[in-house]
């Protein structure tokens, strides 16, 4: 571990795009970046070696499930979440609460938090603001969220507010934790990384109303940086842009801003328009398993009878190593055989395909060119 301070720096703007460099505790991230997700601690079929050989400069792990098992005590014992996983670059954590939040009959809310029962076993668990904080501090991660509550959508707008406001109270308790965890031993938490930053998260549904009231008032409880959560969830795809248009500009220019779950390379390029500089989304490496390929023609599916005899690699643009040594028709066969291989092929693919289109994306935004660079890939995906 490096020990530096979190900071951020924006590098060049192009409109509203922006490139910049993230400083961790565990190294310095160029954005924007794209986290692949890895729930377990492990991006699924893929090692870690495999992670760096594509370009993945940072991580997501998922709270809920690691607490669950094997536990944030454990990993802490061991030497926090990045020595437990093997990965020394920077990794961020969710809170757990989409997860738990998901649960449905599993769970309930209340002021103090979420109680719900473990998918694993049924036993019973409650998961407060301060405990969300405190698993974070043991798994050490270079960024932690805070708890806030994912209102399942459509809800009526005073519902949405409800929901808002908890988030919001929610979010000072979080913070207020965080700078206890930070001004001296708590008994019970091992902090696994002192130099670990805090992201506050912007909810308000599909109403721009409450999405300024929620990110002016989430500026103001003063974390590290700020998320917009809540969507990408059902939401048509430019209500969603319209919402993130509304949302960054009252979110500090010097700080990161991180869209939650986002999403597709077409939501990518929309959103770093206006202003994103962080994402992650598991569609790169489900889709993958799931046969599906993400080219800078559109998408392919690997596991139509048409791709049976086909010798052409799937991108013939790309130089990934799934595309210097495999065809079409190998890709199909291993997807028919369920053979695992087939997985790791194709999730190097996608992966290496949305960490180059960010990679291009940057040297755009450096180069006082993304518009156009934003054009010419929806012209190419439009004539597939």
């Amino acid at each position: 571990m490096s020990g530096a301070r979190f900071d951020f720096r924006v590098t060049h703007t192009d409109a509203g795009a922006r490139r910049g460099v993230l400083t961790t505790a565990h190294g310095e991230v160029q954005t924007p970046v794209f986290m692949p997700v890895g729930t377990q601690g492990a991006v699924k079929a893929l090692t870690q070696d495999q992670l760096s050989a594509v370009g993945a400069e940072m991580l997501l792990s998922n709270t809920y499930h690691l607490y669950l098992r094997p536990g944030d005590g454990l990993i802490a014992r061991l030497g926090g979440l990045h020595r437990f996983i093997g990965w020394h670059k920077p990794i961020l954590t969710d809170s757990g609460g989409y997860q738990v939040f998901s649960l449905a009959r599993r769970r309930t809310l209340d002021e103090q938090g979420a109680h719900f029962r473990s998918h694993l076993d049924g036993s019973a668990h409650l998961l407060t603001p301060e405990v969300a904080t405190d698993i974070q501090a043991q798994f050490g991660s270079d960024i932690a969220m805070v708890l806030d509550e994912c209102l399942a959508q459509p809800a009526r707008v005073e519902d949405v507010r409800t929901s808002m406001e908890r988030t919001l109270r929610w979010a000072r308790r979080a913070r207020e934790r965080m700078l206890e965890l930070r001004e001296g031993p708590v008994e019970g938490v091992i902090v696994s990384n002192p130099g670990q930053a805090q992201f506050g998260i912007v909810q308000g549904g599909v109403h721009p109303e409450l999405r300024r009231e929620s990110a002016d008032a989430t500026v103001a409880i003063g974390f590290e940086a700020y998320a917009i959560g809540g969507l990408s969830v059902g939401e048509p795809p430019d209500v969603m842009y319209d919402l993130v248009g509304v949302t960054t500009p009252r979110l500090p220019v010097d700080r990161p801003r991180y869209l939650m779950g986002v999403g597709t390379p077409e939501d990518i390029l929309e959103a770093v328009e206006r202003g994103i500089d962080m994402f992650d989304c598991v569609l790169p490496t489900r889709n993958a398993r799931n046969g599906q390929l993400f080219t800078a023609n559109g998408r392919l599916n690997i596991k139509n009878a048409r791709y049976a005899d086909d010798d052409r690699p799937p991108d013939p643009e790309c130089g990934c190593y799934t595309c210097r040594t495999c065809s079409r028709a190998y890709l199909r066969h291993l997807y028919m055989a369920d053979e695992m291989t087939g997985s790791t092929l194709n999730t190097l693919h996608n992966l290496h395909f949305y960490l180059d289109t960010l990679g291009r994306i940057r040297d755009a935004i450096a180069f006082g060119r993304f518009e156009s660079f934003k054009r010419e890939c929806r012209l190419r995906v439009s004539r597939r």
